[in-house]
């Protein structure tokens, strides 16, 4: 990156404010109503607003939405995560239904689902991904699914119940390279999400796997973090620039130029990911339903 030879674009500095290619239209249309009334009539809960992300207008104006389950405070405090920490509430047990209503008054196609990570919970919330999952298969038949798990604490038994209803695409996030680990995600392990990754892999699945830029990891990091993802079978990869949700998160080191992600996906490409979503503005479920090859 910017500290590091193998980055060849010349990148703006971080105090002169976000550069061009992060700017993005404000969210309007009849599509974005309408999923915005959906979530809202449904008392949904998005990762869309939750984490801020930046690409929710063109996502909710093509009529997608990335739900999230388990309620909306997590009882992790990751320094890169917009979502709230702190005791979550009891488990909802008409989540799933209100879900599946959702998908179907939408008529998604490919529906993406999320969770807050719940370690209060002895399964860590794996029955109702498990319910939420049948209950919208059961509702709306053909709809295909991508679920975005936290780690389980790396609990074998939680994460087989995952794999057992078998999502088209079942993701959990690495989020960054080794070195910045216990500073991005304070409660994760770098090899325990990579050993999370194996086992569904080991199970059948076909996975997807995510990390952010721009907080002070090197080019060479990276692609250590790539190798690292193939060594466990990952399919598909996702890389996007980390932006600071609130001035308490972690600040952004390097706002990475937009060529630097394109050699990124060539590189990676030829690592073996089967697919792979890079630039400045790609998140977890960006065009998610291209992932299904």
């Amino acid at each position: 990156m910017s500290e590091n030879e193998n980055s060849k674009v010349a990148n703006p500095p971080v105090g002169a404010g976000k550069p061009s290619w992060l700017k993005v239209k404000l969210p309007t249309g009849e599509n974005y109503r309408n999923v915005r009334e959906a979530v809202d009539k449904n008392r949904l809960h998005t990762i869309c607003q939750s984490g801020n992300c930046p690409n929710m207008g063109e996502c909710w104006g093509a009529g997608t939405a990335t739900f999230m389950i388990l309620g909306n405070i997590c009882t992790r405090s990751c320094g890169f995560c917009a979502v709230a920490t702190g005791r979550p509430l009891a488990v909802d047990l008409k989540e799933p239904e209100r879900v599946a209503d959702a998908v179907h008054l939408m008529k998604v196609k490919h529906c993406v689902i999320t969770s807050v990570n719940r370690d209060d919970l002895k399964d860590g919330g794996a029955a109702i991904w498990v319910e939420t999952i049948n209950t919208i298969r059961k509702k709306c038949p053909g709809v295909t699914l991508e679920t975005l798990i936290g780690d389980f604490k790396g609990e074998a038994e939680h994460v087989a119940k995952i794999a057992e209803v078998r999502p088209e695409i079942v993701s959990h996030n690495l989020e960054t390279v080794r070195r910045l680990t216990k500073q991005v995600r304070i409660q994760a392990k770098y090899d325990r999400s990579l050993a999370v990754l194996k086992m569904l892999k080991d199970a059948g699945c076909r996975t997807k796997s995510g990390i952010m830029l721009g907080l002070g990891e090197t080019f060479d990091e990276i692609l250590e973090s790539m190798d690292d993802l193939r060594s466990s079978g990952v399919d598909i990869l996702t890389m996007g620039q980390y932006l600071q949700p609130t001035p308490e998160h972690l600040p952004v080191k390097e706002f990475v130029h937009p060529d630097t992600f394109a050699e990124l996906k060539l590189i990676a490409l030829s690592k073996g990911f089967r697919y792979v979503e890079s630039g400045p503005l790609v998140r977890s479920s960006y065009h998610a339903e291209k992932h299904l090859f």
